[in-house]
């Protein structure tokens, strides 16, 4: 068995509300989808996560490397992709092209063989994954903290048992923020905070200390994902855990940020750090750290199904009798892409979502939907 071809298709969505981070504004959401295809027509789909358009050009640059190879050979292929990618792409989007591949290899294979990806990555720890919801960016409002407390209720009476908010406007606006949102959720929700690089490392240290009493869960992307001196600095000096990782790339990359212990939980985005098969070597570098994992993922079904399969395997750390739950990102913010592209949809039940147990990933694009946002194809 050969794969025979790779398809590219870019699915865009013009958002009916746009919304904005501490780094820029989205008026669309728009993703890279990979279909590599066998001889016998059995296919697997995957992503890239960055500017739909590059990755689709890497996509393309790669796709004669992997044309005419064998299948179930998933980290061969991921091998000779990194290898020739590796003069002038050590990190960025062509790597999110060899993750979007591979994550589609590893549904092809799971298909051939009939197994679920996660049985393949080495076996499921659990059947239901717990999630926090993702949300909570800003928009033109004139009562932004009302918009940001509205939102954090809604998921808390969704059945979310964890929230993910946004910040990086400058300490004072974000402290009025987390402060509202924290006294309208109560303390049995876990509330993380996500600044997406936006502070110095004297602001980011002043916000831990003063949200240090809100029982902050973790602290995401406070500092320049460049400045490793400053994370490992700003983690010695906070009770809060400290996240990042979601701008690394490849095993290299998650080297550099554990080995100067500059986070308490690494986040590899798995359609953009090298896919399922890096992902898997990162964990176990991060097990070697004693660092926890919890993948970002900010994309469609796709992205969610492989989040799901990998967290499925892992091991919380440190081990024992009642350990702590492995966590996995779910992102609430618009995206018709995410909510229709991809069938079956995931649920989300008291905080949990169930790994899928089909072959492979689980998850099919719809046709119909993606001819509807399909975008130069």
């Amino acid at each position: 068995m050969k794969i025979s071809r790779i398809e590219t298709y870019i699915a865009e969505q013009q958002l009916d509300k746009p919304f904005y981070f501490s780094q820029f504004e989205f008026q669309s959401r728009q993703i890279c989808l990979v279909k590599v295809i066998a001889e016998d027509g059995t296919y697997g789909w995957g992503e890239g996560y960055g500017p739909a358009i590059v990755v689709k050009a890497g996509i393309e640059f790669l796709a004669p490397l992997v044309q005419g190879e064998d299948p179930l050979q998933v980290e061969t292929i991921w091998s000779k992709m990194h290898l020739r990618s590796l003069d002038y792409a050590r990190r960025g989007v062509l790597v999110a092209a060899i993750s979007a591949i591979d994550i589609a290899l590893w549904d092809l294979r799971g298909k051939l063989l009939g197994q679920p990806v996660s049985v393949l990555l080495g076996g499921r720890r659990r059947e239901r994954v717990r999630v926090y919801a993702t949300g909570l960016y800003f928009t033109e409002t004139d009562d932004q903290a009302g918009a940001l407390v509205e939102e954090a209720q809604l998921y808390a009476a969704q059945g979310f048992s964890a929230i993910k908010m946004k910040v990086g406007l400058g300490v004072e606006t974000d402290l009025r923020h987390a402060r509202a949102v924290r006294q309208a959720v109560g303390d049995d929700i876990e509330l993380m905070v996500d600044a997406n690089h936006a502070y110095s490392l004297s602001e980011a240290l002043s916000f831990a200390r003063q949200i240090e009493p809100l029982g902050i869960s973790f602290f995401e992307e406070p500092l320049s994902p460049e400045d490793y001196e400053g994370y490992r600095d700003l983690r010695q000096r906070t009770s809060i855990a400290i996240a990042g990782g979601e701008c690394e790339y490849l095993l290299a990359g998650f080297r550099q940020l554990l080995s100067q212990r500059c986070v308490d939980i690494a986040q590899p985005d798995i359609c953009g750090a090298g896919g399922l098969t890096e992902v898997k070597r990162i964990v176990a570098l991060a097990k070697a750290f004693q660092t926890n994992v919890i993948p970002h993922s900010w994309g469609t079904g796709i992205a969610f199904a492989a989040g799901l399969h990998l967290v499925s395997t892992l091991d919380p750390l440190p081990g024992r009798l009642r350990m702590p739950e492995a966590m996995l990102e779910m992102d609430r913010s618009e995206s018709a892409l995410r909510d229709t592209l991809t069938q079956p949809q995931f649920a989300q039940v008291d905080g949990k979502v169930a790994v899928p147990n089909a072959p492979g990933l689980g998850v099919d694009v719809d046709p119909a939907y993606l001819a509807r946002y399909a975008r130069g194809g």
